[in-house]
């Protein structure tokens, strides 16, 4: 075939096989679209609902207001300026009603231990029906929370996800836990799993708020110094739990428990280091630095 011709040739082909070409560009580039619309969202948290379960928690708010649920919330008067706060976390089963002129009584997230799954549950219309607009993330083991069938408090959460399709209920996932504790070695220099203790509630839900909010307030929360302090305050561990335990006394307790604590005040130096690089601050009490 002479030059000219094997010029002709080739241009022809080019010409007939560009439209094909531009088609598969196209599907291509909404494929890709596609994709990123669905993982869309915070990595690390994943919810719990038939068919959905790659679908990513997709949550930011420019101000959060985290919610102790320690008795420091007594008398505090917080409640209004907390409900001017558009995204408002609280802990566990930590409840509002009776409540309201300290602690608030709107709710955008609530981070759940998996010890505490069960008291949600046994107000399952409250948490899942009644309160469809709050958010719920779960933590927990692996043993607890594995998705083969044998993870018991997943397959609880799975159980009020299909009965109440409404509520919007994730879980922290593996990867996310398992970087929390590196996170917490890297700030403390000490393996979580060898000294024998487990990350709080608070740690995963400061984690989150770090995720998901520009700006955090804190509030209830002392630092890890006060329970030290001759004029400390006598106040019970829970706000809802007036008779229970003295806050600094459960924290001793907890700090130096050879197993199955959690380390609250070592946790609460961590977050004073993480205030000074992040927009964090503390009330009720608050915080110097």
């Amino acid at each position: 075939m002479a030059p000219t011709q094997l010029f002709r040739y080739w241009l022809c082909l080019l010409v007939l096989s560009l439209p094909l070409l531009l088609w598969f560009g196209h599907v291509i580039i909404w494929d890709d679209g596609s994709a990123a619309a669905k993982n869309r969202g915070l990595q690390g948290y994943t919810r719990i609902s038939p068919g959905r379960m790659s679908q990513l928690l997709d949550i930011h708010c420019d101000q959060c207001a985290f919610v102790s649920s320690s008795g420091q919330m007594l008398g505090a008067g917080a409640g209004d300026e907390i409900d001017r706060i558009r995204c408002v976390i609280r802990m566990n089963n930590a409840p509002t009603g009776g409540y309201e002129k300290d602690v608030g009584s709107r709710t955008a997230v609530r981070v759940v231990s998996h010890t505490s799954v069960p008291l949600l549950v046994k107000n399952e219309t409250y948490y899942f029906q009644q309160s469809a607009n709050t958010t719920y993330v779960f933590w927990g083991p692996e043993r607890n929370m594995r998705q083969d069938g044998k993870g018991p408090i997943f397959n609880l959460l799975l159980k009020m996800a299909i009965k109440y399709p409404e509520a919007k209920i994730y879980a922290v996932t593996r990867d996310k836990i398992q970087y929390c504790d590196s996170v917490f070695q890297n700030e403390t220099g000490k393996n979580r799993m060898k000294t024998g203790a487990f990350l709080s509630t608070g740690f995963f839900t400061m984690i989150l708020a770090m995720d998901m909010c520009d700006s955090i307030t804190v509030y209830g929360m002392i630092d890890n110094n006060h329970c030290s302090l001759a004029n400390r305050s006598f106040v019970p561990y829970h706000y809802y739990e007036k008779n229970r335990l003295d806050e600094c006394r459960m924290y001793r307790v907890h700090e130096h428990t050879q197993r199955g604590g959690h380390r609250f005040i070592t946790e609460k130096a961590i977050y004073g280091k993480w205030a000074t690089r992040h927009k964090i601050e503390f009330k009720h009490p608050f915080w110097s630095f």
